[in-house]
């Protein structure tokens, strides 16, 4: 049973709509967040829904605080069963701008902040041999395209990390599973126009739970992008590059 879960991005978008989505009596929920007043804010939903709320303020890109905030909750909860990193930035970025100071944020809170996380939570599961670690990936890291260069690369990274996690790790009874979105209506995507298919945070996380409570591997939310994803992956770069997209 994951009855001690820790959220790290828990101050909005899918993070505070998964704690809603897990938060029932006789659970510990974890929010971690850089946002300690918007952590307080989810923290009293998740009570009224008759779980035990945590707020741990905590940036993702400081690695150097990861250890310590691990510990704290640890502690306080007497172990975590389950750890899902739902931390991400995804900055505006012209089709004709090479910004490295935003291809360096995105690639430290989307891959560094989220192996720091991870590595915290592979270690102790791995010693007592059960634990469930999740990572929120995107179906933009599963194809070079042209609107966000470091923020496609960034998840492509994430995804390679939890595979190579979930290998490592299987054999001691830790399940890691691999989430893959596409657009999600969260405060992210604000303001940047129609896109296809997008879903409510909450019924991505709805989703997501499942996939966190039943240990899976990789899941495409919502599951037609597998097969789209599958095609894209499949379809030759001289063909894939043309593609408006």
């Amino acid at each position: 049973m994951l009855n001690r879960i820790v959220i790290v991005g828990a101050s909005s978008g899918i993070g505070a709509a998964l704690a809603l989505e897990m938060a029932r009596p006789g659970r510990s929920i974890a929010l971690v967040a850089r946002r300690a007043a918007e952590l307080e804010r989810v923290a009293e939903q998740v009570r009224a829904r008759g779980a035990t709320a945590l707020v741990e303020p905590c940036d993702a890109k400081d690695t150097a605080a990861v250890e310590a905030s691990w510990q704290r909750l640890s502690g306080a909860m007497g172990g975590v069963d389950a750890l899902i990193y739902a931390s991400g930035v995804m900055p505006e970025v012209g089709i004709d701008e090479f910004n490295t100071e935003k291809d360096r944020e995105m690639i430290e809170v989307n891959v560094v902040g989220a192996m720091a996380w991870l590595n915290c939570g592979a270690r102790d599961f791995a010693r007592r041999g059960s634990g469930t670690l999740c990572g929120i990936g995107s179906v933009a890291g599963d194809r070079g395209r042209r609107p966000h260069p470091a923020y496609g690369a960034s998840k492509a990274a994430l995804h390679h990390y939890l595979e190579a996690l979930r290998n490592r790790l299987s054999l001691k009874g830790i399940h890691v599973v691999t989430i893959k979105p596409g657009p999600v209506q969260t405060p992210m995507i604000e303001g940047r126009g129609k896109m296809p298919m997008t879903i409510s945070a909450e019924k991505a996380a709805a989703r997501i739970a499942k996939a966190v409570e039943r240990g899976e591997n990789t899941v495409y939310v919502p599951g037609q992008w597998w097969l789209i994803m599958h095609i894209l992956q499949h379809m030759p770069s001289f063909i894939f590059k043309r593609l408006s997209i």
